[in-house]
């Protein structure tokens, strides 16, 4: 009985070697992963606030998006319609009828004025009369506008990223096609190059960025979308 006591004592000791070097071993373990795992935490909040950041660019265009497509089409007397421009492809202007090559007879689509005539497609920019963000009524009149902001974590009212810039610029973009819109296949590239005259495409572009000293918050989002020329719809009764 005695040698069999001095075993399991000689037993217990050694379990509780065993115990002991597996949990230097998982010491060493967590030590030595700590500043991964802080830079995993860090990365992922980094990318959190890119989100908000994309979030906050894509809500400021498709704001930018729900204006009129141009000035002659914010008018409330008339709906908007098919604009004349100066540098399009010869397939998107007003055939002879005065409406666009290939619309069908029956489209309630609107090209032209009661009267016939056939408004242009304003240059880039503010209008007269415009002299702020509350006298905006068409898509380009925000080119060159920028905003500063702050985020701020509502529940804490601790910031999360601060000095952010929004800025917006847009242009007219080549509308052409290779061979043509007349064909019965057609692939065409947005965000191509800028026109020198009026188009049916209005590119806006939205630049993000933060002047913001930390490294890992540094960064520039931008994000871009387009807006046709394409007049609008006239509400007809009719009776079957």
């Amino acid at each position: 009985m005695r040698r069999l006591a001095l075993q399991n004592r000689g037993a217990r000791r050694a379990v509780a070697m065993i115990e002991l070097i597996f949990s230097l071993v998982i010491i060493g373990i967590a030590i030595v992963s700590a500043p991964n795992l802080m830079a995993v935490a860090t990365k992922s909040s980094t990318v959190v606030m890119q989100q908000e950041a994309i979030n906050i660019a894509s809500s400021h265009i498709n704001m930018v998006l729900s204006y009129a497509w141009d000035e002659e089409d914010s008018s409330e007397e008339h709906i908007p319609t098919l604009l004349k421009v100066s540098n399009g492809h010869a397939d998107l202007e007003n055939s002879g009828n005065g409406r666009r090559a290939g619309t069908p007879e029956g489209s309630s689509r609107v090209f032209t004025l009661d009267d016939g005539s056939i408004l242009n497609a304003s240059s880039i920019g503010t209008d007269a009369g415009e002299s702020s963000k509350d006298d905006f009524d068409d898509i380009d009149d925000f080119d060159g506008d920028s905003a500063e902001f702050t985020v701020v974590e509502s529940a804490t009212t601790d910031v999360i990223d601060a000095n952010i810039t929004i800025a917006t610029e847009i242009t007219y973009a080549k509308d052409d096609v290779s061979g043509g819109y007349q064909q019965s296949e057609i692939e065409f590239i947005p965000f191509r190059d800028e026109s020198t005259g009026t188009t049916n495409i209005k590119d806006v572009k939205v630049t993000l960025t933060t002047n913001a000293t930390a490294k890992e918050l540094e960064k520039s989002i931008v994000l871009r979308a387009f807006a046709c020329n394409i007049g609008g719809i006239k509400i007809v009764q009719k009776e079957f």
